[in-house]
């Protein structure tokens, strides 16, 4: 929720509900895998289950949802960071529901201190957009 209260602040898409559906979804699908595999594993000596299975299969589920947020237009492309974020935001539930939050903790902590110090660095190596307009509309004159 709190890598969504990012993006809904700035009016993108993939943003606190969606980003929210995506880790609390794959954090129910890990935990539920897990628990089947032990569940189900001990009825059969020759039943063997890979409890990761489906975790492997919420990574190709996060690609099609991601490509739906990429738009083209023309030389423009929109949405990669949205498809990023929700393909990080799986991430986390997989790691949060296979019980490894040490290490989902500190990746949250690490990406939002340097999609920070990105966003600074993009601000402060990037002309405003008024005056890329305003250079584009004096080309033409």
């Amino acid at each position: 929720m709190v890598i969504g209260w990012d993006r809904s602040a700035k009016n993108k898409p993939a943003g606190l509900k969606t980003l929210t559906y995506v880790s609390v979804s794959c954090t129910l699908i890990t935990i539920v895998s897990i628990y089947s595999a032990e569940f189900f594993g001990n009825s059969n000596m020759n039943n063997r289950m890979d409890p990761m299975r489906p975790a492997a299969q919420i990574v190709s589920g996060l690609g099609f949802l991601g490509a739906g947020l990429i738009l083209k237009n023309g030389l423009r492309v929109k949405g990669l960071t949205s498809a990023a974020m929700v393909f990080f935001a799986g991430g986390v539930g997989i790691g949060i529901g296979a019980g490894f939050y040490g290490i989902v903790f500190a990746s949250v902590f690490i990406t939002f201190i340097l999609a920070k110090i990105s966003l600074w660095i993009e601000e402060k190596h990037n002309v405003p957009k008024e005056k890329k307009h305003e250079a584009f509309r004096n080309m033409g004159s």
